[in-house]
């Protein structure tokens, strides 16, 4: 998912700030199904000049920056072999014949012959990103790409087509940290999302998860650190990917966590919300899916109680954070409910984490916590 630009945070490098200038950037993405055919998607939403993009290439991945020899194929854009894509716009690149298996890693590279002034991008991206200065379009070596960065760049989505007979074979997952994976092990693939799609796979159910998480994203709250609130950009990021039959609604715990935050991600216009106005979102979303004839899973959230973050409100926190699983779990406005909350929650004290389940940080889950997560699915509901 794509957000604002913004410099290193927490400690982690990322180039968004400054763009790219006269060189290559090389990106490993997992796809979920297998295909005969593939085609790239662009984003310049939070530029601020049209984006001039030289040359796109995606190939099977070797490992690390590597191509796999004889597998790359040069993407064009309306038959041209370079795009422009404005302000706020995508490109989506013509198909190309690549041979793909389930769970399969790509590397796309784009290449930009001038300044891409400030990058749109994804922040916790958890799969390395390589950049080498000049064209290294057609390189398989990984030579040239001396650098690394664990965020994504520009790249929002990667579709992939074959003989499915189902037309609708897309999930998508829209969340927040506990989707977008913060806690999990970087180059893993230990994200719930991940492990969700290899039962899939198991399984034989051709369905793809599409990861539509932002670290800190909220539902009714925009942030110029986080990105756009959930109602928001639900119709770009569900609504508008081809292929859609479900999506997993996992938002709201920063709305309760950061409810009497203030600081320069809040705009000057927030104030803490209700239980009432988080399930009044939650039914905006709903409604909108149907409206598409899109199922709508909707997951608890998380233990919360564990976070030294929230000291000063932690009864308040854990109060609403109750008030809105409750609902969750009885209204009967989702079609199904996934129980997060339930498949983390530490059965002493059902208000944290299970311990072996957490982070570091005593908030996120870890590799372990994903996979009960990603365990707790009926994949019929799917």
């Amino acid at each position: 998912m794509q957000q604002p630009v913004e410099g290193d945070v927490d400690d982690v490098p990322n180039w968004s700030r400054q763009g790219f200038r006269h060189q290559s950037v090389r990106q490993v993405v997992r796809v979920g199904v297998g295909g005969d055919r593939v085609r790239i998607r662009l984003s310049n939403r939070y530029g601020r000049t049209p984006l001039r993009v030289d040359g796109a290439v995606v190939a099977r991945s070797g490992g690390g920056a590597q191509a796999w020899p004889g597998t790359a194929r040069k993407v064009s854009f309306k038959r041209a072999g370079s795009t422009v894509i404005p302000v706020g716009g995508e490109a989506v690149g013509d198909a190309v014949t690549l041979s793909t298996s389930p769970l399969e890693n790509l590397v796309v590279t784009l290449y930009f012959a001038g300044e891409t002034g400030p990058a749109t991008f994804h922040r916790v991206g958890l799969a390395a990103s390589y950049r080498a200065d000049g064209n290294h379009l057609d390189d398989v070596s990984a030579q040239a790409y001396r650098q690394s960065s664990q965020s994504s760049y520009f790249l929002s989505g990667v579709d992939v087509s074959g003989p499915f007979r189902a037309q609708r074979n897309t999930v998508v997952a829209l969340g927040d940290s506990a989707t977008d994976g913060v806690g999990a092990t970087a180059e893993a693939n230990g994200r719930y999302t991940d492990v969700l799609g290899e039962r899939l796979v198991a399984g034989r159910r051709k369905l793809g998860v599409v990861n539509a998480g932002i670290a800190g994203s909220m539902l009714l709250t925009s942030s110029s650190c986080f990105g756009e609130k959930g109602i928001a950009r639900f119709r770009r990021d569900v609504l508008d990917r081809p292929g859609v039959r479900t999506v997993i609604v996992e938002l709201g715990a920063n709305d309760i966590g950061a409810n009497w935050s203030t600081g320069p991600c809040f705009p000057s216009s927030h104030k803490p919300v209700s239980a009432h106005q988080i399930t009044e979102g939650y039914r905006a979303l709903i409604r909108a899916a149907h409206g598409r004839g899109i199922k709508v899973i909707g997951a608890t959230l998380v233990p919360l109680s564990g976070y030294p973050g929230y000291p000063d409100h932690a009864a308040k926190v854990e109060r609403l954070r109750t008030q809105v699983n409750h609902w969750i779990r009885t209204s009967g406005a989702y079609d199904a409910v996934v129980d997060f909350d339930k498949a983390l929650a530490d059965p002493a004290h059902p208000e944290r984490p299970r311990p072996g389940y957490v982070y570091e940080d005593g908030l996120h889950p870890n590799d372990a916590g994903y996979q009960a997560i990603a365990n707790a699915f009926e994949l019929s509901v799917l």
